[in-house]
């Protein structure tokens, strides 16, 4: 399987099951629309007599020749060396979960998925028991992963901050005893950020996640507090705080949304880059189309002349030595991710899992609340290990549309509760979410296929 593309002034052609990348020309590029395999001895005449009002007859069967001899290398038309590992895809040890900290929220984000903070079953935060009883459950099921990840979520976790040092504290008590390493993450709306509060998060957080949408105005229209008071003000003076006061041993970024109200969000990538941010994302809301913000299948066409017009601002931005990161276009060409995370991504409901304030454990964040997805509960010790294994089969070979999709190693089959929530079933992929993960990855390859070129002629 190949995917070709013209973007950025070149031809691109990727090479699906391998993730080779190649830069073709025209001939080439054109002639991959009819050749392919089984090849020829000799290119097929009706190839020859489409192309030849365009092209010299001989260098179009000496392009055909090449294309069949890269498929004879396993260059072009490589063969899937992925599905083989699509029966190790068992039940995992858990590595990773969310912890709910506080169902509870000073901000009222209209897009917000998790009902302003409180996920519909009422505002509470969660007790330093349960935050214990989390952290056991971690140790317990983590099997012989020796790095943990927790990430401390809501609602807004600073709302419930004193729970969220003490079970800092209980994790830290109980690593060595366990051979364990815990890494933890925090995300805020930084509202409640004060000088203790960054400290303790530079000195305790592997990562930090800061909720900002981009400019003042668009972030303003969309997280009000509850008072519907704009929070842009207030938080930005915070966050350039605690950024600056990290060490570079650790992670951040700022995180935004992007509406219908902003198509035009790569303004809102670079007010943040030129407020001082160099690690960036901002994703486009997901949600029911009724909504007047909601991204639809009419906005798509905008959306990725967006990207494209995105990307060649990164690359004019780096040409003059002012690199920041864009977290949809980091993209790894070389190594990537495992071929069983290729194969299903995230690990929700199998490696990781979301842990509410009354202790109820859930496939992750966003599956709270949906009482189907409901795994156990860490008061009465119950666990749907049946459930846990149906989560370890979401992979891309059992997803109809993603068997034959050239991103499916890129995206891994997109978000399963995003899949159940829009489409009904977790092994039915959004089809908005593809679109734009399509155009993400086109224009990341790119970007990557871009500097490449530079750098050699640099060189």
């Amino acid at each position: 399987m190949i995917h070709k593309y013209y973007l950025g002034g070149l031809y691109i052609v990727l090479d699906v099951n391998s993730g080779g990348v190649h830069i073709v020309d025209e001939l080439t590029y054109d002639l991959l629309d009819d050749a392919m395999p089984p090849f020829a001895d000799e290119c097929p005449q009706f190839i020859v007599d489409k192309l030849s009002a365009k092209y010299d007859a001989q260098e179009i069967r000496e392009c055909y020749s090449e294309i069949a001899s890269l498929y004879e290398e396993k260059i072009l038309f490589s063969p899937d060396d992925y599905e083989k590992y699509a029966k190790f895809t068992v039940a995992s040890p858990i590595k990773a979960m969310c912890l709910h900290i506080s169902h509870d929220c000073n901000l009222r984000c209209k897009y917000c998925f998790a009902a302003t903070g409180d996920f519909g079953t009422g505002r509470k935060l969660m007790p330093l028991e349960i935050g214990k009883k989390a952290i056991d459950f971690l140790l317990e099921n983590s099997g012989n992963r020796k790095n943990l990840e927790l990430d401390f979520f809501g609602g807004e976790p600073l709302m419930n901050f004193d729970t969220v040092k003490e079970v800092v504290k209980y994790a830290r008590g109980r690593e060595a005893e366990f051979g364990k390493r815990f890494r933890f993450t925090i995300t805020t709306n930084g509202m409640l950020l004060t000088d203790d509060k960054i400290d303790f998060i530079n000195r305790e957080m592997s990562n930090v996640v800061l909720s900002i949408d981009g400019r003042k105005e668009v972030n303003d229209r969309m997280r009000p507090t509850a008072g519907q008071k704009g929070s842009y003000d207030v938080i930005l003076p915070k966050y350039k705080k605690l950024v600056e006061g990290r060490s570079r041993d650790k992670d951040w970024y700022v995180r935004g949304t992007f509406t219908k109200y902003n198509l035009d969000f790569a303004e809102d990538v670079f007010s943040l880059y030129h407020e001082g941010f160099d690690q960036i994302s901002v994703e486009p809301v997901v949600c029911e189309p009724e909504y007047p913000y909601a991204i639809t299948e009419e906005d798509l066409p905008a959306i990725g002349a967006e990207y494209e017009r995105l990307a060649q601002r990164l690359l004019e931005n780096d040409r003059s030595g002012k690199h920041f990161n864009f977290f949809h276009f980091m993209i790894d060409l070389d190594q990537g991710p495992c071929a069983i995370k290729r194969l299903r991504g995230c690990g929700c409901g199998n490696e990781y899992v979301a842990i509410t304030p009354d202790g109820d454990i859930y496939p992750c964040h966003q599956f709270v609340g949906i009482e189907e997805y409901k795994m156990g509960s860490l008061v009465d010790g119950s666990f749907n290990m049946d459930m846990k294994q149906q989560f370890a089969q979401t992979h891309i070979y059992n997803k109809p549309s993603c068997r034959d999709c050239w991103a499916k190693f890129y995206c891994s089959g997109g978000c399963n509760a995003n899949n159940y929530m829009y489409m009904g079933d977790v092994l039915k992929a959004h089809t908005l979410s593809c679109e734009l993960e399509k155009k993400r990855v086109e224009c990341a390859i790119m970007m990557q296929a871009v500097k490449s070129l530079e750098k050699n002629q640099a060189e």
